[in-house]
């Protein structure tokens, strides 16, 4: 799939999907700063549940370990925050979207996807899009387990979308035949939240 991105050379080098590596308006950073709005769930993998609900043939809430059987990827991928911070060059391991549709029957119908989290957040993207651009349910980076503050046990990462389009401590997604906004783009943010138009908001 050509998930690779290259080491860093200069501001014109081209990112693994052909853009340039790095987007207008952000600056490198080693840290990983925590932002999130709330508090911050406590999920014990024991506990972790993820239901796939709406236009589907058959509603699906897989465990932990049932989770875990799906095939699993390691991503390098760069992860670019809305506030202007981007990271580079981390691994991300997890199960890619285009591999648990494949367990899924999703109706014809279905065109937008809602990820659902623990504590209430939603963030919205259309279904086209997640199929094409490299959408994975995180539990790891750089081999280690993916930790709480950041969405552990699991989160969303939507390495070609500002990073709120993937939900920190994920739990499920909703099927949807209309696009309906999340809780940040019913907040001002954009719904399309790509970060090289810098579109951040409305």
């Amino acid at each position: 799939m050509g998930l690779f991105s290259k080491d860093p050379i200069d501001s014109n080098e081209s990112n693994y999907f052909g853009k340039p590596k790095y987007p207008p308006g952000q600056y490198i950073t080693k840290k990983f700063p925590v932002l999130t709005y709330g508090v911050t769930p406590k999920i014990v993998t024991a506990d972790w549940k993820f239901k796939v609900w709406g236009l589907v043939d058959e509603i699906v809430t897989f465990t932990w370990d049932e989770f875990m059987k799906l095939p699993q990827t390691q991503m390098k991928a760069d992860f670019h925050c809305v506030t202007t911070w981007s990271r580079y060059d981390d691994t991300w391991g997890g199960v890619l979207f285009t591999d648990l549709v494949k367990v899924l029957k999703i109706n014809p119908e279905a065109k937008h996807v809602m990820q659902h989290a623990y504590g209430g957040y939603t963030t919205n993207l259309p279904l086209e899009w997640m199929l094409k651009e490299d959408v994975i349910f995180v539990h790891t980076v750089n081999g280690e387990p993916l930790e709480r503050d950041h969405g552990g046990p699991m989160r969303a990462f939507t390495p070609r979308r500002y990073a709120w389009k993937g939900a920190k401590w994920v739990n499920g997604l909703e099927f949807m035949k209309d696009d309906r906004p999340g809780f940040w783009e019913q907040n001002g943010y954009s719904n399309t939240a790509d970060p090289w138009k810098e579109e951040r908001t409305w």
